[in-house]
């Protein structure tokens, strides 16, 4: 018989004290979701199974110790800590789910500038990491727009990426080692070296798990010298999104790496560069940082590559500069953002996919027209490039509509049908149907098409390593 929802509190207060279990309605409402149902939060109209309590673990003793309870019972766990998953990755599925939250183990362990790494608990949000490395010169390298609210646990969980990853990389570049909790209680510690060659990286069993297999208690991740005197901004409008994109492979396959390299059609380019652009306009821009030769070398390489596209026409860096300076979102723009979804009912939502040269500029040709055909109330739509790499890129579709249905059903009403069209689309001509923000509970549904006859070796690890199916059911996998 499964454990009610008093027995389920009873115990986890057994392990954790009364203080550390919460169970107040207004908290497990706000836990059951992530900003997949972001709209739920902002007119406080709940509709996912609450969950038995939250579980505020401070060591990873307590962690290991609420793993070993809810495994021994059956009881599905959804792992948390900064909370900024955008997916239905963090939502809880079924009722009287434990919500186990990190937030509280959020001590940096060590600093170590000798070895150019640092070591962090899982709840330790990425800014107070970033802080704390600046002060002896040096950076992480990592900084996503939730930069000032996300968590050391939950990127590395989902697979992050930063704004300056054609320099710096992704999450998974930049992490060393980790230490994680197993269902039933094992923790297991993956030790901190520059790399071996024993085996597999079993590193990556755990970056991008999604909470689906373990729980991330301790990260340790690079560290980067921090010169922003050295940075250099370059931008340049031109007319073709096919054509910005051949900059960006050219930029890329001649080897620079500047930190910045974006490109955006001409609808989302005017949300940030009006006072740049003309309304038709795209536009081209790169920041380019590190040690000052190699950073004005690299500008001098891009410059040179771009000077060889006629249609490309200089913006003044200063510009630039203005628009990277306003790009993290920390709690203010979260709570603007908010009002203005609730005040006008027209919603912003983001997807992001990848794919080679050859088939990316066709992702975005093929999904745009379907989407301003099959859905109603498009107020914006267009597109950007943000992560390049020798082989291809990454597109995020950006698009705002107003909503005529209730809160709670623009999702189905909205969303789904939106985000199906551009994985239907991806998948169709080859690319992946995520880049970064992690496949959730809501892209779970596509995950055999985006694996094909790899799916067998996703499924294997599931098995293995949750055997009884507690870990953030229907995420990755679906239910």
């Amino acid at each position: 018989m499964p454990l009610t929802r008093a027995e389920i509190v009873e115990h986890l207060q057994q392990i954790l004290g009364n203080e550390r279990v919460v169970t107040d309605e207004q908290t497990l409402q706000q836990r059951s979701i992530d900003n997949f149902r972001k709209l739920q939060s902002i007119f406080g109209v709940y509709t996912m199974p609450l969950p038995a309590a939250v579980a505020m673990v401070s060591s990873t003793a307590e962690a290991a110790a609420v793993l070993e309870f809810a495994d021994a019972h059956g009881v599905n766990v959804v792992s948390r800590t900064g909370g900024t998953a955008t997916e239905g990755g963090l939502e809880t599925p079924v009722e009287n789910s434990i919500v186990l939250d990190g937030g509280l183990m959020n001590r940096i362990i060590k600093v170590d500038p000798y070895n150019m790494q640092a070591t962090a608990q899982c709840g330790v949000p990425l800014q107070l990491l970033e802080d704390a490395v600046r002060e002896h010169g040096l950076t992480t390298g990592h900084s996503p727009q939730s930069k000032p609210i996300a968590s050391m646990g939950g990127l590395v969980a989902t697979r992050s990426i930063g704004q300056f990853s054609t320099l710096y990389g992704g999450i998974e570049d930049m992490v060393v080692g980790c230490e994680v909790v197993f269902p039933g209680g094992q923790v297991s510690r993956i030790k901190n070296v520059p790399r071996r060659a024993a085996g597999p990286d079993i590193r990556h069993i755990v970056i991008g798990n999604e909470g689906a297999l373990c729980f991330i208690t301790e990260v340790t991740v690079k560290l980067f010298p921090y010169t922003p005197e050295n940075n250099i901004f370059l931008g340049w409008t031109l007319k073709e999104m096919k054509e910005g994109f051949e900059v960006l492979r050219e930029v890329m396959v001649a080897g620079y790496k500047p930190s910045v390299a974006r490109l955006y059609d001409f609808e989302d380019g005017q949300l940030h560069f009006s006072h740049v652009a003309a309304p038709d306009d795209c536009i081209v821009l790169f920041m380019t940082e590190g040690n000052a030769g190699i950073s004005t070398a690299t500008a001098e390489g891009i410059r040179e590559i771009v000077a060889r596209h006629p249609g490309c026409v200089p913006v003044e860096p200063a510009l630039i500069q203005e628009w990277f300076d306003d790009l993290v979102w920390g709690p203010d723009k979260v709570a603007r953002e908010d009002e203005r979804i609730r005040t006008t009912r027209n919603v912003n939502r983001t997807t992001e996919i990848s794919a080679d040269w050859s088939t990316i500029n066709d992702i975005y040709e093929a999904v745009l027209p379907r989407i301003r055909a099959e859905i109603r109330g498009i107020t914006l739509l267009g597109g950007h490039s943000s992560h390049s790499y020798i082989n291809g890129t990454n597109m995020y579709f950006n698009y705002f509509y107003d909503i005529d249905c209730e809160p709670q059903d623009e999702n189905d009403e909205f969303y789904f049908p939106i985000i199906a069209i551009i994985c239907e689309e991806t998948l169709r001509l080859g690319g992946s149907i995520v880049h970064h923000h992690g496949i959730g509970k809501a892209r779970a549904r596509w995950v055999k098409d985006e694996y094909g006859s790899s799916y067998p070796m996703l499924e294997a690890l599931k098995r293995a390593y949750d055997p009884n199916g507690v870990m953030n059911m229907g995420t990755i996998i679906p239910r």
